[in-house]
């Protein structure tokens, strides 16, 4: 369950930027999640409903998740295609040869103060 680490993670995070700005309480939390990152949203917003209240500055906030659309990039015919519906073969030309351009993230996107 690596969804509790990246919660303590962005936690701290929170807590840092909260001091260097002078905030005393975090409205929201908006963060982009990758298609493919690994994360089980439903047990991450869990973690962060029962973590938030370990730190005063985000006991009242909430999450809010935008999920980033995973892309690969194929070297074969040069273009991207859906991850999650084709794998790591390209649906227009067959080669292994592809990347994942997008889609394993996870970026704090937005902070929203009170």
């Amino acid at each position: 369950m690596h969804e509790m680490g990246i919660i303590i993670h962005l936690a701290k995070t929170l807590d840092e930027t909260a001091q260097e700005q002078g905030l005393t309480e975090i409205g929201s939390v908006t963060l982009q999640v990758g298609e493919v990152s690994g994360i089980v949203t439903d047990l991450f917003v869990d973690c962060w409903n029962y973590f938030k209240k370990k730190h005063p500055v985000l006991e009242n906030s909430e999450l809010k998740l935008e999920t980033i659309p995973a892309v690969t990039w194929c070297d074969g015919c040069k273009t991207n295609y859906e991850t999650v519906k084709y794998g790591k073969i390209c649906p227009k030309c067959g080669s292994k040869e592809t990347w994942l351009v997008q889609g394993n993230e996870c970026i704090i996107k937005e902070i929203e103060a009170q």
